[in-house]
């Protein structure tokens, strides 16, 4: 079985690309030849020719099939992949010519597309309409009556026809793996052909075996919001027993100015493998999105996450913050120290900044006790492994290629494979 390689941004973040070459990575080591199949005089979509951690793969201009069946991985298939229709918003995705390329050469029946969606959101239609009124700038006190217009002249439904029709849910040989900590059965009642998993881990080597206490923490700061918290990072690296050197990764240059001695901002390209070190190395991490989230959980090392906040002064909120909520849902189920919970929401919050900063340069109280794993909830296996059930659904393809429909409805219905 062939295995294509579709990366592209969907959001704003690159954690995207990552996810579909870790991905690659599970799929190459399990054996399967790896291609990354793209049109001539077609460009790759922005971003996916950097410096990426890419699986051993065979670049193509042509289709030349190896085998009788064909799988392609891409970020929310239904928007990266999809064929154009003639709607509102029908635009085809970055991938649209060449994965219509694939399935006409391989036939639908023999060709499966596994579509990534993002990490961690599952909520009902309910909840995402909330989630959107809130990040859009409806507080608290208001709220309760702006969800109950939003039901009232039927911009739920709308939400909910639109999520299944953009997600191509309807589609037979999309698999729509959407993985996180926690299984939501509300989220699964209401959108059956959404095939929930535990995370897709990244499995990297490190690159290196970090000293028990470096004098180094490494940010990858990746939301705009982030260069509000700098000063306040630093004042609280300051009050901690030991110096601690802060190494920031940004996709943009920053505008305020930060002290060379005691910050190095690098806002170019990086080696993934200088990445890995210097990452894996860290006394500690702040992390942002999925992607560098996973990372920092596989390494069982302390860590904090701000994925960006919006607004200002009392009309603060967090950007997208189902990642940090769904983390600290299952931590405390699995009998993590209150403070450490608290310290890790209010710094996603952008609150209490040096006062956490502190605590965790010091390993105070729960931090010394830090959680070296977190196990997803609510997942049988290989439902608990993104990565692992990928694998599972491949050789599935490989020994039925003329079964990439009935294989989708096998896994969506959680039937063995």
């Amino acid at each position: 079985m062939d295995v294509y390689l579709l990366p592209a941004v969907v959001g704003g973040g690159l954690g995207d690309i990552e996810e579909v070459l870790a991905a690659g990575r599970e799929l190459a080591r399990a054996g399967f030849p790896t291609l990354l199949y793209r049109r001539p005089g077609h460009p790759l979509p922005r971003s996916v020719d950097g410096p990426w951690d890419w699986p051993r793969y065979v670049r193509l201009d042509r289709l030349r099939p190896r085998a009788p069946a064909a799988l392609t991985i891409s970020p929310a298939w239904g928007i990266s992949a999809a064929p154009t229709r003639n709607e509102a918003f029908g635009r085809g995705g970055p991938w649209e010519v060449e994965c219509a390329d694939i399935e006409r050469t391989y036939g639908p029946r023999s060709t499966l597309h596994v579509s990534l969606e993002e990490f961690a959101r599952t909520l009902p239609s309910v909840g995402e309409d909330r989630e959107r009124l809130r990040e859009g700038g409806i507080g608290h006190r208001d709220l309760g009556a702006r969800l109950r217009r939003s039901r009232r002249e039927g911009e739920l439904e709308r939400f909910r026809a639109a999520f299944h029709r953009f997600r191509a849910f309807d589609r037979p040989n999309v698999l729509h793996v959407f993985a996180g900590f926690e299984r939501n059965t509300r989220f699964a009642r209401e959108f059956p052909n959404a095939v929930q998993t535990g995370p897709l881990w990244s499995r990297a080597p490190t690159g290196t075996r970090a000293r028990a206490r470096s004098v180094e923490w490494v940010w990858y700061a990746s939301p705009a919001s982030a260069e509000h918290l700098a000063f306040r990072i630093l004042e609280g690296l300051s009050a901690a027993r030991s110096p601690r050197h802060l190494y920031v990764r940004s996709p943009r240059p920053w505008k305020i100015a930060l002290p060379s001695d005691r910050v190095e901002l690098d806002t170019g390209s990086v080696r993934p493998a200088e990445w890995r070190r210097r990452f894996a190395g860290a006394d500690l991490r702040i992390v942002t999105g999925s992607r560098t989230l996973l990372e920092a959980l596989e390494l069982g090392r302390p860590f904090l996450y701000f994925n960006g906040t919006l607004g200002a002064a009392t009309r603060t909120r967090r950007h997208r913050p189902e990642k940090i909520v769904a983390l600290l849902s299952v931590l405390r189920q699995q009998d993590v120290s209150p403070d450490v919970i608290r310290d890790l929401s209010d710094f996603a919050r952008g609150r209490r900044v040096p006062e956490v900063v502190r605590r965790a340069a010091d390993r105070s109280d729960g931090w010394s006790r830090f959680p070296r794993r977190v196990r997803p909830v609510g997942f049988r296996a290989p439902y608990e492994d993104a990565g692992r059930l990928i694998v599972r659904t491949a050789r599935a393809l490989a020994r039925a290629p003329q079964q990439a429909e009935e294989i989708v409805d096998r896994v969506r219905a959680g039937t063995p494979l």
